[in-house]
């Protein structure tokens, strides 16, 4: 589909999705729907889904156009088989010890497989599976090192996978599966680069890790005051890496928060900080080389953005969401368009054209960017 029938065909499905939006129940009276601040070439708008939770929700995989799961705060996971009309809490049963663990971050290949990831130092950083749509799951990963903070995961296919933790003796730590999740192995530290002091990974969306086409892997930092924002990229399934600068501030709240790939050259980064979320500058990039160098869009996001996701099906086109609102790109991130001024934490888009996006007190909404 060209890029010059993208437009109609979005303000097309978004006028017929703006009509669809009616008074779904949200989780909670506070997740009633936001205002889509749309302008007249594109015109989208999130439909908020019925949860029935208040939990944090920073942690999405859509598998489908009917089929997604949410991971949050409190070792809850829930799970949607017809399109987010119905939602079953599917998550682990922990003990009352681990009853408060973070879910910020989870992969699913079908209805039945998906792999959670809490966070945390030491012992509060797990990785979870089930194969059976959460009926059971079993801890297939947990950290002992107090020193490591895992903050992200990503699977390349539903077999090979990596997890990132904050900095350990000056070098982000991996470690990676090559069974779908079921088993876990550290990456030799020789592979990473040196990090700057203060460097780290922020678990705000399940996306400063990100996987690319074949072995590709990408993983956003920051938090270096008075520097750049880094993206680190591996090409061998995680084992080496190296780095690139970015445009994207960083600083204590600052730094790249999500990633995307649509090819083996073309990607997006979001980020900025998460304390002064309305300023839009140095809070996205794009690139075109597989993440060697980054650029600055000539329309950036309408402020910080910490989750980020390509619509597949649709060339160049990727929405971005965070805790100010929603935008939405035609070309690879050059561009931006703000559409919505709710808060989200993370998006997911899948081959049915459809996005999903959560956030806190429970909400989870749904879009649609193109008509059948």
């Amino acid at each position: 589909m060209s890029r010059r029938r993208l437009l109609p065909v979005l303000a097309a499905a978004a006028l017929a999705a703006t009509a669809a939006v009616t008074a779904a129940p949200a989780a909670t009276a506070e997740a009633a729907s936001s205002t889509a601040a749309a302008s007249p070439a594109v015109r989208l708008a999130w439909t908020l889904l019925p949860t029935g939770s208040t939990e944090h929700f920073r942690g999405l995989a859509a598998v489908s156009d009917r089929v997604a799961w949410v991971a949050g705060y409190d070792g809850t996971v829930l799970r949607t088989t017809d399109g987010g009309e119905h939602w079953a809490s599917v998550g682990p049963k922990l003990s009352q010890a681990n009853a408060a663990l973070q879910f910020r971050d989870i992969e699913a290949f079908s209805a039945d497989d998906a792999v959670v990831l809490s966070i945390g130092n030491g012992t509060d950083s797990r990785i979870y599976r089930t194969s059976d749509g959460g009926a059971s799951w079993t801890a297939t990963f947990v950290n002992h090192d107090e020193a490591a903070f895992y903050d992200c995961l990503a699977f390349s296919d539903p077999m090979h996978g990596v997890a990132n933790s904050d900095p350990v003796d000056g070098r982000f730590r991996i470690v990676a599966t090559d069974d779908g999740g079921r088993t876990w192995t550290r990456v030799p530290a020789a592979g990473m680069p040196p990090v700057q002091e203060g460097e780290a990974a922020f678990a705000a969306s399940g996306q400063c890790l990100a996987a690319g086409t074949g072995d590709r892997f990408y993983l956003g930092s920051g938090g270096v005051p008075g520097t750049k924002a880094r993206v680190f990229r591996s090409d061998d399934g995680g084992r080496t890496w190296d780095v690139a600068s970015t445009p994207i501030r960083s600083g204590s709240s600052n730094g790249v928060n999500g990633i995307a790939f649509s090819s083996a050259k073309d990607g997006i980064a979001v980020g900025g900080s998460f304390v002064r979320s309305d300023l839009n500058g140095g809070a996205s990039a794009w690139t075109t080389d597989g993440g060697a160098t980054w650029q600055r869009p000539t329309v950036p996001t309408g402020g910080y953005r910490s989750g980020v996701s390509f619509a597949p099906g649709l060339a160049g086109v990727a929405v971005a969401v965070g805790l100010t609102g929603s935008d939405v790109t035609t070309d690879s991130g050059r561009t931006w368009e703000t559409f919505d001024t709710g808060s989200f934490d993370t998006v997911s888009c899948t081959s049915g054209l459809v996005c999903w996006a959560s956030g806190a007190e429970g909400r989870v909404a749904r879009l649609t960017l193109a008509a059948g």
